[in-house]
């Protein structure tokens, strides 16, 4: 009884703070991938398969729109390489990642666009302001614990003052994000599925 007892106070000490521990378990992965689903607050709709390995790989297959084109990124070089028109084809452009024809409608950088990008801006917005429980998300059958994170007034982190997130329970991987400006007004959810980690990729995979 006393060793449940240590093991679950234990377990509390290290869950007392969710989205630090969500850090450090991504730190700890090597790789992952995920269906990225994100619709913007004006309609615009995105559907991308995303594969990640440290320290910054990156890998981003265009299902809508863009269907069939692929992008990857060489952290070592600083290259995003794109097949607009899909691997089989031979048109191949290379971009540094501040380019902007390589940012999103909403700024967004192939460089930062990894889970670990996205747990440093709630960290750092909720450092700048405060975080306060949210109801599970209804979107998805997996349990899911979820955090409301508001900045100071004034204060926003990549022009966000506002984020809602839902981790899931178990593995603390982002499965909802939705974004506001300082004006309340919404700018997109971000839904992520068929999450896999630590996923054995062929030795050209992001490099084709």
């Amino acid at each position: 009884m006393l060793w449940g007892i240590l093991i679950f106070a234990l377990s509390g000490d290290v869950m007392a703070d969710p989205l630090a521990e969500a850090m450090i378990r991504f730190r700890a992965l090597n790789t992952y991938q995920v269906t990225l689903r994100s619709v913007s607050a004006d309609g615009e709709r995105q559907v991308i398969r995303y594969y990640y390995r440290q320290p910054g790989w990156v890998r981003m297959e265009f299902v809508q729109p863009h269907s069939g084109a692929v992008l990857t990124y060489d952290p070592g070089s600083r290259r995003i390489r794109l097949w607009p028109l899909g691997l089989r084809h031979r048109l191949t452009l290379t971009f540094a990642p501040d380019n902007p024809l390589m940012r999103s409608s909403r700024g967004h950088r192939v460089d930062r666009s990894d889970v670990g990008a996205l747990l440093e801006n709630l960290l750092a917005l909720r450092a700048r302001g405060q975080a306060s429980p949210l109801g599970e998300a209804d979107h998805t059958v997996r349990p899911n614990v979820g955090f409301d994170i508001v900045g100071a007034p004034g204060v926003t982190v990549a022009g966000v003052h506002r984020y809602q997130v839902w981790l899931a329970q178990d593995t603390l991987f982002p499965l909802r994000v939705k974004s506001f400006e300082a004006s309340g007004a919404a700018i997109e959810t971000v839904d992520m599925t068929d999450i896999e980690t630590d996923t054995q990729f062929s030795e050209r995979f992001f490099t084709p």
